[in-house]
C-alpha cells in the first residue's frame, strides 16, 4: 500500500442472497432468542475399540469334543453357550457372565485345559466410507449428500472415507484437535440477543474472545464466521442438519472481524498470537487483505504468524476471491498454507486466485473458470451449505443462505482436513505442521497432468480420505 493507511482484511467469501429456511419447502429449522432447540446433541456411537461384540467369546477345542463333553467344559468354566450357531465344530460362541469383562474372561478360558484358544468375537466393518444420518434439506437419512457435495468424493474432499478410517482406529471426527477460527465470530453459544446455532449442541468450544469488542464473548454478527466453523465441526450423525468434516474438533473462536466483515491486521495478529499462546494447533485464516497490501505493510501480523509457526501451529489461509494470478496475505506469508477453491466439476473457480505459492485447493462452489475436459464455465454449478443465519447478520435465526461461495469455504475444508490428519495419528501422535501438510500434499488429487506443484492449484484437490487412510493412495509429485 502506498498510502500509508491501515491495511484492512475482508472475508474471503461471497454470499449473493439469503434465503430463510421458514419461507422455503425445505424448512430445518428456525430458532428465535428464547426458543428450545431440538437438535440431539449426540455425536453418534462409533464402534469401540478393539471392535468386538461385547459380552461374547469365540472358543476353540482342542479336538471335537462330543456334545455332553462340550456342555461338561461349559459348565466348569462358568459361561453358557450363545444362541448363535458356532462357525464350526469344535467352536462355541459364549456369553460372559454378567460382572465380567471380555478381557477378564479370555484371560479365565485360556487356562482351561481342552481350550485351544479363546478370542474376541471381532466386528469387521464396510470398506470405503461411513454415511452419517444427518438429512440436510431433506427429511432423509443421510440427505446431506444432496446438498454437501463438497464432502462427497469425486469433486468433494472424500469426507466418508475419512470419516470411515478414524472411526476404525476408534478416533471419530477431529476429536482432540484444536482448530482456533479467526473470523466475525461463532453463534457458539446464547447470550443477551445472541442464540447458540442448533448444530452446535455438543460441539466443544475453548478460550473464546472477542478482539473487536474486548470481551470474552465473541459472538457472530454476521454469519460467515458461524458458516466456516460449521464447515469445520458442525454436530455430525445426530440426524439433524448438515455435517461437519472435523466433527468432534474443539473450535477455538476467536472474532477478528467486525459486523460488516472487515477487521485491521494489528486486531488479526492479536487473534494469531493468542490463539498461539492458548494451545491452538491449527489456524484459520478464512480473510483476505485487497491484493495490492504486501507483507512489509502488515509487519506485525506477519510476525505473529511466524510466532504461531514456531509454536508448532499449522496456519491455513485463503488465497483470495480477486480472479488474479496473484495470492492474497496473509495465505501468501511464508509457511501458511494457501488454498484456492474448486467447483462441482472439479474445476477450478473464477474468482479464485492463482499464482506461487498456492498450497492447495478445495471446493469453494460457484463456477467454472474457463473451458477445459470437463469445465463448463457457461452454467450455473453449486455453491457450497453449512447452518448459519437465516439471514445475513441476524443472529437470531438460523437456516441456510443460497449463493455463499469462495476459497474461505476451501480454506475451512483444508484446516478440518489437517485436523483430521492429526486426529487419525497416520503421521505420528504429535506431528510438526510440515508432517501435516506434506500429507496433505502427498494425498491431494491432481486436476490436470500438469506437474505438481503448479501455480493454478498447487498440489491438487485434498482428498481427506486418503490423507487419513494407514494403506492410502499417495499421488506422487511429477518433475
Amino acid at each position: 500500500m502506498s498510502d500509508g493507511s491501515r491495511p484492512i482484511a475482508r472475508l474471503a467469501a461471497t454470499a449473493l442472497a439469503a434465503t430463510a429456511l421458514a419461507a422455503t419447502a425445505t424448512v430445518v429449522v428456525v430458532v428465535t432468542a428464547g426458543a428450545t432447540a431440538t437438535a440431539r446433541s449426540h455425536l453418534g456411537h462409533p464402534l469401540a475399540p478393539p471392535g468386538y461384540v461385547p459380552g461374547e467369546v469365540l472358543v476353540g477345542y482342542a479336538g471335537t469334543p462330543s456334545r455332553s463333553t462340550a456342555a461338561a467344559r461349559l459348565r466348569t468354566m462358568g459361561v453358557r453357550a450363545s444362541a448363535a450357531p458356532s462357525p464350526e465344530p469344535g467352536t462355541a460362541i459364549l456369553r460372559v457372565p454378567a460382572g465380567e469383562s471380555v478381557p477378564q474372561a479370555l484371560a479365565r478360558l485360556r487356562t482351561v485345559p481342552g481350550v485351544a484358544y479363546a478370542v474376541p468375537n471381532y466386528v469387521a466393518h464396510i470398506a470405503g466410507s461411513w454415511i452419517p444420518n444427518d438429512p440436510g434439506r431433506t427429511r432423509q437419512r443421510g440427505g446431506w449428500q444432496k446438498t454437501q457435495w463438497n464432502f462427497l468424493a469425486g469433486a468433494g474432499v472424500n469426507a466418508p472415507a475419512a470419516w470411515a478410517n478414524l472411526r476404525v482406529d476408534g478416533r471419530p471426527g477431529g476429536r482432540g484437535v484444536v482448530v482456533a477460527l479467526l473470523d466475525t465470530g461463532v453463534a457458539y453459544r446464547s447470550w443477551g440477543s445472541y442464540v447458540e446455532s442448533p448444530d452446535f449442541k455438543g460441539a466443544r468450544f475453548v478460550h473464546p474472545y472477542d478482539f473487536v469488542a474486548n470481551n470474552a464473548f465473541p459472538l457472530d454478527r454476521e454469519g460467515h464466521g458461524t458458516f466456516v466453523a460449521g464447515e469445520i465441526a458442525e454436530a455430525t450423525n445426530n440426524g439433524f442438519a448438515l455435517t461437519g468434516l472435523a466433527y468432534g474438533a474443539t473450535i477455538m473462536p476467536l472474532r477478528v472481524l467486525d459486523a460488516s466483515g472487515t477487521g485491521d491486521a494489528a486486531t488479526i495478529a492479536r487473534g494469531v498470537r493468542y490463539a498461539a499462546a492458548h494451545g491452538a494447533q491449527i489456524i484459520n485464516l478464512s480473510l483476505e487483505f485487497g491484493i495490492g497490501v504486501g507483507a512489509t505493510d502488515i509487519p506485525d501480523l506477519i510476525s505473529a504468524i511466524r510466532f504461531a509457526q514456531q509454536h508448532g501451529v499449522l496456519v491455513v489461509g485463503a488465497a483470495g476471491n480477486d480472479q488474479t494470478s496473484q495470492i492474497a496475505y496473509p495465505a501468501r506469508a511464508s509457511g501458511v498454507v494457501a488454498v484456492g477453491a474448486t467447483t462441482a466439476d472439479r474445476c477450478l473457480a473464477w474468482y479464485s486466485n492463482t499464482g506461487p505459492g498456492l498450497t492447495l485447493v478445495a471446493p469453494g462452489g460457484d463456477d467454472d473458470t474457463t473451458a477445459g475436459p470437463g469445465c463448463h464455465p457457461d452454467r450455473n454449478l453449486p455453491s457450497i451449505s453449512q447452518l448459519t443465519f437465516a439471514a445475513r447478520s441476524n443472529p437470531r435465526r438460523f437456516g441456510y443462505q443460497a449463493g455463499v461461495y469462495g476459497t474461505s469455504m476451501a480454506a475451512a475444508e483444508v484446516a478440518a482436513a489437517a485436523a483430521l490428519v492429526i486426529a487419525s495419528g497416520v503421521v505420528g501422535r504429535h506431528p510438526a505442521p510440515q508432517q501435516v501438510i506434506a500429507r496433505l500434499e502427498q494425498t491431494a488429487r491432481p486436476l490436470d497432468n500438469a506437474p505438481r506443484p503448479d501455480s493454478s492449484s498447487g498440489y491438487g484437490l485434498i482428498d481427506a480420505g486418503a490423507a487419513t487412510s494407514r494403506s492410502g493412495a499417495v499421488h506422487r509429485t511429477r518433475a
